[in-house]
């Protein structure tokens, strides 16, 4: 994967943007909070920038109120022509 602007560069995929706002639309900052994370590390996860430690994963997976895979998926990597 590339390193360029707004590109994700881990193969760990997630859900989080998707299941904030299904959850009532709450913040990076009150779920970083929640999670005990900055707001800060919270997007760089939400964006593919940065793969959370298991322990990190498994909080946000329980404080969105969903199952690990729910949130996170590893996506294999594909060769490009």
């Amino acid at each position: 994967m590339g390193r360029g602007s707004g590109t994700p560069t881990t193969s760990v995929r997630n859900h989080i943007r998707a299941l904030r706002f299904a959850s009532g639309e709450i913040t990076q900052q009150h779920l970083a909070e929640r999670v005990g994370v900055s707001r800060q590390t919270l997007n760089a996860i939400e964006q593919g920038k940065y793969a959370p430690s298991l322990e990190v994963a498994f909080r946000i997976a329980r404080v969105l109120g969903k199952r690990l895979e729910e949130v996170f998926e590893y996506a294999e990597n594909v060769p490009t022509p």
